[in-house]
């Protein structure tokens, strides 16, 4: 009698395997694959070699705590001689003796997560169970029967696979780039990934149908948005847009995702403090490129918060042009950054697949939970703002109109709509280059034309048609589930043209004219220089007040301390023009300043025969020196490399508890902190320090200068690791 099959050993192959799945950077000897795509094993029998039509080989795959074949969590497929595409199937490479290469085919709709494979061999009425290991398994942009296929090599590459970018910031005209680290490759990352889907709300709520769904992109890039945040579960990352950061870490502060996603993980997911809109944004996409699904950063300059939903923001200001806080629920943030991820949409009508607007900065609930999306990039461009899921509230981020009031005593007088405000140089980093790249066209047609006001009135109207169906028949939507619905500078500095692109608004049909001139951005801890024009369009000679004011600007387009006003009379012959030159040092704006370095100066001309009034403002985001970061010589992988940096003290004062903070993953397995204590007025200082290189490539290096009187210098550089 022939004896019974058996399995000695199995070898899951996971270098050879890794390489072909574009997943070597997380591990070379774990196992972790991605759908649609085979992979090979090795197995190797007991006894003799395997016998065709009489040995009975079953394998299967599970996933979650509680595996069942209806819910998709486990899958069984008999080893064939042919695989089958985009379903679980087995096949026999080739045999010899003892042993069996098999190729096994994920499904290319599977669940993602992390799997035990099992092997059953019977022969008649007997069968024995073998468990040969466990896998990861992804999402493949590779796979053409994935919903987030890519077809675009260089794209894969950047949107998955860089684990390095930037974040946007800074105002319209002088556009910063701010390095972050992904670190979506370092080897405990996927893991963390993994253990954010199972702390989401669904899942402590329906296990089994949350895991069900988690073989769609959608369902699952809704499920990270909501947990990148931490207002309704136990999220990532706390928000903070305060002033009081004690208890935790500054937003500006973080200059990666690791360390926020291990901190976390570490702390029993207890939320991290604190983040603002950046840092949800970069940490999302982070865990979304993890999973294999591509990703980038987007930041909108001139961002509006929509609180009532009409497409409308309403912006007040007093008779001397201090912007009032209190009188609107609307903002203008000077920036926002969200995440733009790549699937097919299959609820939506063809064609409105492809990039999808993601936001985890908690702002508003959508069906009940503090997410934002997925949103159609397309859509918005349109005004389909009856798409699921959260359109009017990206609609008018990027394309709301902006009314301007003014305040006198109790009353208030509309005087000005500006249709181009909100939305202005909408960014992200270049595929392959490390530049920015303008994707503003993608959100909304040209300012000024035809095709965008008909986009405008069409989201109006479809707004209106869901209000009044909601107000009869309950607010529509389609939810999926239980809420969740179906060179090496320092950081550029980018002055963009000036000329009249200035904001000048008429407070009344006037004949007068102000605009401001600034023709660099000042450094932290200059005087601030900027010369006012003021112009009479009359044939009449004019008397003008002008009244000037200057405030801190908080990230989320908020006014904080008046810090500076003044007021003068200038006499304006017939059709003339007038410079005015104005000075704010440093003294006066220093301890004012926020976490931004934003500051909004605004001034205010009124003909006091007439009464007739002009505004014009200006946001000024003050420039930070340069670090300077030189390798000394070329990087090898597991050879120790020297760092040279430069940095300097910007103010005309003492700093202490001056700190250097270098990161980069490939670079520094975690973060290097060194303490420069004091530095002088002006002092600029040289420093070596040493790095072990651990990963092959191309890979930034970060580093974060702080100190007692200024938040954050940010410096980067990209290095090459060779072999």
């Amino acid at each position: 009698m022939t004896q019974a099959l058996g399995i000695s050993y199995c070898n899951l192959q996971s270098q050879k395997n890794n390489v072909l799945h574009h997943t070597e950077e997380i591990s070379d000897n774990r196992l972790i694959i991605r759908r649609g795509q085979p992979f090979l094993i090795a197995l190797q029998f007991n006894g003799r070699e395997y016998q065709e039509g009489t040995d009975n080989i079953i394998f299967m795959v599970e996933t979650g705590p509680w595996p069942d074949e209806a819910s998709g969590t486990k899958a069984v497929f008999p080893l064939k001689k042919a695989l089958i595409r985009r379903t679980w199937s087995a096949a026999v490479e080739r045999s010899g003796p003892n042993s069996m290469m098999v190729v096994i085919m994920p499904s290319s709709n599977a669940i993602i997560g992390q799997y035990t494979l099992k092997v059953q061999i019977a022969k008649g009425t007997k069968a024995t169970t073998y468990k040969l290991g466990t896998f990861v398994l992804l999402f493949n942009p590779w796979c053409a029967d994935d919903d987030v296929f890519l077809d675009d090599e260089p794209k894969r590459q950047e949107y998955v696979m860089n684990d390095y970018g930037f974040v946007y910031q800074g105002n319209r005209k002088w556009i910063t780039q701010c390095p972050w680290n992904y670190g979506q490759f370092e080897d405990d990352i996927v893991d963390i990934s993994l253990r954010i889907l199972d702390k989401n709300l669904n899942y402590l709520q329906d296990a089994f149908k949350d895991l069900s769904l988690r073989n769609n992109p959608m369902y699952v890039s809704r499920v990270v948005c909501a947990m990148i945040n931490s207002n309704d579960d136990n999220g990532v990352l706390q928000g903070n847009w305060g002033e009081d950061y004690e208890n935790g870490v500054r937003p500006s502060a973080w200059n990666g995702s690791t360390a926020i996603l291990r901190q976390w993980y570490k702390r029993d997911c207890e939320p991290v403090k604190y983040g603002q809109c950046w840092v949800f944004a970069a940490v999302m996409c982070t865990v979304m490129r993890s999973l294999g699904i591509p990703t980038r950063v987007i930041t909108n300059f001139d961002s509006a918060h929509d609180t009532n939903n009409n497409l409308i923001i309403d912006e007040y200001y007093d008779s001397t042009g201090k912007k009032l806080p209190k009188e609107s629920h609307d903002s203008i943030w000077n920036f926002h950054v969200w995440c733009e991820c790549w699937m097919a949409r299959r609820d939506l009508p063809p064609g409105y697949g492809g990039w999808q607007v993601l936001d985890p900065t908690p702002q508003e609930t959508s069906n009940g939970i503090y997410c934002c999306g997925p949103t159609s990039v397309k859509a918005i461009k349109e005004g389909e703002v009856h798409l699921n899921y959260d359109a009017p509230f990206v609609f008018s981020m990027v394309n709301a109109d902006c009314v301007t009031w003014t305040i006198y005593g109790t009353k208030k007088e509309k005087h000005f709509c500006d249709p181009q405000l909100v939305g202005n140089r909408i960014s992200t980093k270049c595929v392959g280059t490390d530049e920015r790249e303008d994707i503003t066209h993608t959100y909304k047609h040209d300012e000024g034309t035809i095709e965008e006001r008909k986009a405008f009135l069409k989201a109006l109207q479809r707004l209106s048609r869901r209000s009044i169906m909601s107000s009869s028949n309950g607010a529509p939507h389609s939810d999926i589930s239980n809420g969740f619905s179906s060179n090496g500078m320092a950081p550029e500095h980018a002055p963009l043209p000036d000329h009249d692109e200035q904001l000048n608004r008429p407070l009344s049909d006037a004949k007068l004219l102000l605009k401001f001139k600034l023709t660099e951005s000042p450094q932290l801890g200059q005087t601030i220089s900027l010369a006012l024009l003021s112009i009479n369009l009359l044939p009449v000679a004019k008397t003008l007040k002008l009244s000037f004011s200057a405030q801190s600007l908080k990230h989320r387009g908020k006014p904080g301390v008046q810090f500076w006003k003044d007021s003068k009379y200038i006499d304006l012959g017939p059709k003339e023009e007038k410079w005015l030159l104005l000075q704010i040092p440093y003294s006066q704006y220093g301890k004012y300043l926020e976490e931004n370095n934003l500051i909004r100066v605004s001034a205010v001309g009124e003909q006091n025969v007439t009464w007739e009034k002009v505004l014009v403002e200006r946001d000024i985001t003050l420039a930070m020196p340069q670090i300077t970061i030189n390798p000394m010589g070329s990087a090898q992988v597991n050879k120790p490399c020297k760092i040279q940096l430069t940095f300097s003290n910007p103010l005309n004062e003492d700093v202490s508890n001056s700190l250097l903070v270098i990161q980069g993953s490939g670079l520094v397995k975690s973060h290097m902190k060194i303490l420069v204590g004091s530095m002088k007025a002006k002092e600029r200082s040289v420093l070596e320090f040493e790095l072990v290189p651990y990963k092959v490539g191309l890979k930034q290096l970060q580093v974060h200068f702080g100190s007692n009187k200024f938040q954050v210098i940010k410096g980067y550089r990209t290095i090459i690791v060779n072999n």
